[in-house]
């Protein structure tokens, strides 16, 4: 059987196929297995998973059921379809799902995937009261973000480099008890064995190699494509030398970051003073 390459940049349909795609293969399953595991036929697969049919939310959610991977799926589906997501996060949400390793700088808030669900849920709030969300769009992101969450859980979660400004771990979000439990959270998910947490602290200051969030996928080939963000659009980035750029300058990140002895000295030193 010839097997059809797919182009997660074509569409948010065809982003989906190749989410569906991967998640099937990382089980072992042929289209047809999914399909007897689904009720559906193995052409009605192929079809949604090379992007020539839309599907429905039943769909996504028996694909959601039969392949063990939660909500997932059909968040990321309901993220594409819906206006309350930047254009282009579905895309990078949907590749973030099947890398092997993430490496993230965040220059002002904790990342998502080391959040607590309070502090997430007190940045859609201000969201909302400034008029740049709707209730219904704030609550849909901190659900779609728990989702994105359970890659922690896996058997083999990927490895997540995260760096963060001090400024960061500093910043009340949610006020003063909503941060000190996250803060408490940083400190746990640091002590896992799959989860690398740095501080870039003040005295770095200009020389940060980054001005602005960025994240960088590893996939298990080894191919990596970027992700940033302004604040109108989100940017999946592909090209070679843009990605490889960032790359060295995620090296040089790492090397001026504080340890993990001395983060983990940061963020009890922000507790305190809390």
């Amino acid at each position: 059987m010839n097997r059809r390459e797919l182009d997660p940049t074509a569409s948010p349909r065809h982003s989906f196929g190749a989410l569906l795609r991967s998640s099937r293969e990382a089980l072992g399953w042929t289209q047809q297995d999914l399909a007897a595991a689904m009720g559906y036929s193995d052409s009605y697969i192929s079809a949604v998973e090379t992007g020539r049919k839309s599907t429905s939310r039943k769909f996504v959610r028996e694909a959601d059921r039969a392949l063990g991977t939660g909500q997932t799926l059909e968040l990321v589906w309901v993220g594409m379809r819906k206006r309350g997501f930047l254009e282009g996060f579905p895309e990078h949400a949907a590749q973030e799902a099947r890398a092997a390793k993430i490496r993230i700088y965040e220059p002002n808030v904790i990342p998502g995937l080391l959040q607590t669900k309070a502090y997430a849920s007190a940045i859609e709030a201000a969201a909302v009261q400034r008029g740049s969300s709707t209730p219904d769009q704030a609550e849909e992101r901190v659900k779609f973000l728990l989702v994105r969450q359970r890659l922690h859980k896996r058997a083999e979660p990927p490895v997540i480099h995260a760096v963060i400004d001090e400024s960061a771990i500093r910043r009340p979000v949610g006020g003063v008890e909503t941060m000190l439990a996250q803060l408490d959270h940083l400190a746990d998910m640091a002590s896992r064995p799959h989860v690398i947490f740095q501080i870039a602290p003040f005295s770095l200051a200009e020389h940060a190699p980054f001005v602005s969030f960025v994240t960088l996928l590893t996939f298990a080939d080894r191919s990596v494509i970027g992700y940033t963000e302004s604040a109108a659009q989100g940017y999946v980035v592909r090209e070679e030398s843009t990605v490889r750029m960032w790359e060295r300058a995620y090296d040089r990140l790492q090397v001026e970051a504080l340890t993990r002895a001395a983060t983990l000295d940061r963020i009890h030193k922000a507790r305190k003073e809390l």
